[in-house]
């Protein structure tokens, strides 16, 4: 996924990292797009016109007015998702990445999953969150997973689509009058393509769905995706009913998280939309935007769209929610590796080189780090990660598993990235209070009202002096 949508980072036409993106987009489709985001055959590109042939001038426009019909009629927002799927299907059919599970395979993970609950349940407090199990192939997990890259995706586009056309100088929309509604559909199919290009990459991918540190699929439901995990496996001298189940334990420990610490999903969605808020336009990179669209040159709204000019610029409350999304996710990959560990550690003989070699595949620019940079400018660090492991494997070792699990009962008690930097102070402070863990809301409740009293005190004293003064 080298094109980051949205916004963050220039769109090069010339970059030939583009040309992947462009295939699987046969018949049924939206054309041969090559590098045209917008898929229109014909469509002259940054170069102008000079060898456009004027007969080809009907079919183009024909295809814009059926483009933007279908943008406006098939999906509402700022981000055309009928587009993302449609062409992410088509990709994943031209790379043949489309198996469909078999008998076998659905039956193979079934079990793994019942296996791995058994083998969770000595190694966290928290229970099984695992209500239904399935077997996916790569179209099935862009098709079910589409809704939350929706919630995802919608506050970023959403804020990049209102930030440029707020930051408009009022000639430039003057000059531009219809065009803006146009623009405002042409910036949702490219959105939608660039989400379609990702889908694609990351449908060819992932290995469960929870593979991206997220709950993507719907509540409860586990699913592994085989074809992905054989391609997975190449090379490691393991079989692959052995990663299958080191998979499916990864696979319902993070459904134990999410199901059971309740405001984890919204903290982390919620930390998006953050982020969103704060997108905001340059106003003078706009200033001289009416110059440069030209009504009779449908491919000036393309170059514009790719200039860069768009880009937002990162705000110190953006960072600081980056931050925040960033120690999140790597708290709940942490917590992750070190449960699975210990509950698959001494029962798969290939644990071991399994979970390097998830690490690794961190740590090259997986499927997380690869979704997040598309999504909001992101790349989690892996050195993160680790660090939040680190920590998790120190409370387990201090104050056990029950104890290391009910960090996770109220987001004010997780550790925060100054606690990755010295996670052995985090498991000081954690065993300090024994009898605050019985009950950590209320650990919380007391020490509010201690602030309000002691704010009340300071308060009460002020007035005291002041009468003594006036004495």
């Amino acid at each position: 996924m080298t094109n980051l949508p949205f916004g963050f980072g220039s769109q090069d036409p010339d970059d030939p990292d583009k040309g992947d993106s462009s295939k699987g987009r046969s018949e049924g489709g939206a054309g041969n797009q090559g590098d045209n985001p917008f898929g229109f055959a014909g469509m002259p590109g940054p170069g102008g016109m000079p060898n456009f042939d004027i007969g080809q001038l009907g079919q183009m426009l024909t295809q814009l007015g059926q483009a933007l019909s279908h943008s406006g009629g098939g999906s509402s927002g700022p981000v055309n998702y009928d587009l993302a799927k449609q062409l992410a299907v088509q990709q994943l059919h031209n790379n043949q990445r489309t198996e469909r599970p078999s008998q076998e395979q659905v039956k193979a993970i079934d079990d793994a999953v019942r296996l791995a609950e058994l083998w969770l349940d000595a190694a966290t407090s928290l229970p099984a969150g695992v209500l239904s199990v399935q077997t996916w192939s790569s179209v099935d997990w862009v098709e079910k997973t589409l809704p939350t890259w929706q919630r995802l995706c919608d506050p970023v586009a959403q804020r990049m689509s209102s930030a440029w056309l707020e930051a408009l100088p009022e000639e430039a929309k003057q000059a531009a009058g219809p065009l803006l509604s146009m623009l405002g559909q042409m910036g949702g199919m490219t959105f939608g393509s660039q989400l379609g290009n990702g889908l694609a990459q990351l449908g060819g991918e992932v290995l469960t769905s929870t593979d991206v540190g997220l709950p993507l699929a719907p509540t409860g439901t586990a699913a592994l995706l085989p074809a992905n995990i054989q391609r997975f496996v190449e090379g490691l001298d393991r079989p692959i009913s052995e990663a299958t189940v080191f998979l499916a334990a990864r696979e319902a420990a993070h459904h134990r998280l999410f199901s059971h610490v309740p405001w984890l999903a919204q903290r982390l969605l919620a930390t998006v939309e953050e982020y969103a808020r704060g997108i905001h336009i340059d106003t003078s990179a706009l200033e001289d935007l009416a110059g440069k669209i030209d009504p009779s040159n449908p491919s000036s709204m393309q170059e514009l769209m790719g200039s860069g000019m768009l880009e937002p610029k990162t705000t110190p409350e953006q960072e600081a929610a980056l931050k925040r999304l960033e120690t999140l996710l790597a708290l709940v990959e942490g917590w992750v590796d070190v449960v699975v560990a210990e509950a698959v550690g001494e029962r798969l003989p290939g644990a071991d080189a399994l979970g390097e070699m998830v690490r690794r595949r961190r740590a090259t620019g997986g499927p997380a780090e690869q979704t997040f940079a598309t999504l909001i400018g992101l790349e989690l660090r892996p050195r993160r990660m680790r660090d939040a492991a680190n920590l998790w494997r120190l409370l387990t070792e201090r104050h056990g598993a029950e104890s290391r699990d009910q960090v996770w009962d109220h987001p004010d008690l997780l550790p925060d990235s100054s606690d990755l930097d010295e996670p052995l102070d985090f498991a000081d402070r954690w065993g300090a209070a024994p009898a605050d863990l019985d009950d950590p809301i209320a650990a919380i409740r007391r020490a509010e009202a201690d602030e309000a009293a002691k704010a009340e005190q300071d308060g009460t004293d002020e007035d005291d002096q002041k009468r003594d003064d006036q004495s």
